[in-house]
């Protein structure tokens, strides 16, 4: 297994934003609405070399994003409730979560903006979900429906663990190797029909895409599952904090 220390060139670490929902936060006398994301998240950009940055939902989405991606050098699109299917042309399934139209339409204005400037992006469940529905694709909106199995969302805030197949020749396997990888799953939703450009690189046995990337120069990597339940393995945070110093020599004139 490759090693989970990274060293960034030239000394300065890449900052990466990860976006976050708005939520109710109760601490003391106080009952606010917060930024939300669990430490998982962050302690394994920080373990891989990076510095972590949480993205609330903001105003003016698209204005905002501009100026928050000035300050980052790599982009997580994190994990959290599910994608409105209005966004895609689908009804609304019984089961799908309420819409968060605040954090779909903030990740939206990141992602655009993100790809603009060639910054490398990295999806994690939901952020897969919705760079594929950003890339013109949809959703299942329930899979124990659309596949007969709950074999990806056991409930009670237990990960299940599953087997996915990465193929080879791929920047996933070049991060964590092809063939057989157990993976973190926690999603009741995921790719139906794949977003143009978009080529998948892992799939469950049953057919389900659990891996996708864009090719080209610039670094999207997308994952279906939860890595950052994974310490041990900070294989895919390494490839994007590397991907993310890259960046910075590029676009910041910082020494590589």
């Amino acid at each position: 297994m490759a090693s989970n220390v990274s060293d960034p060139a030239g000394g300065r670490r890449p900052v990466i934003g990860l976006t976050t929902y708005l939520e109710r936060a109760v601490q003391g006398v106080w009952d606010v609405r917060a930024s939300f994301l669990p430490q998982q998240y962050f302690d394994a950009v920080t373990a891989s070399g990076g510095v972590a940055v949480l993205l609330p939902p903001q105003p003016s989405a698209k204005a905002a994003a501009e100026v928050v991606l000035d300050g980052l050098d790599g982009l997580i699109l994190t994990g959290g409730l599910d994608v409105q299917p209005e966004l895609y042309g689908a009804e609304r399934h019984p089961l799908t979560d309420p819409a968060r139209a605040d954090r779909d339409e903030w990740e939206l204005a990141l992602l655009a903006g993100a790809r603009e400037r060639g910054m490398p992006v990295f999806g994690i469940c939901r952020g897969l979900q919705l760079i594929n529905v950003a890339y013109g694709g949809t959703l299942h909106q329930h899979l124990p429906e659309a596949l007969g199995t709950e074999r990806y969302k056991i409930g009670g805030g237990v990960f299940a663990e599953n087997t996915v197949d990465v193929d080879a020749e791929t920047t996933l396997a070049g991060l964590i190797g092809a063939g057989p990888y157990t993976v973190h799953s926690y999603h009741h939703q995921g790719v139906d029909r794949l977003g143009e450009g978009l080529v998948v690189t892992a799939r469950t046995d049953d057919g389900l895409v659990q891996a996708f990337e864009a090719p080209g120069d610039d670094y999207l990597v997308a994952v279906q599952w939860h890595p950052e339940e994974n310490s041990a393995d900070r294989r895919l945070f390494l490839g994007l904090v590397a991907a993310a110093d890259a960046y910075a020599a590029l676009h910041r004139g910082v020494a590589a």
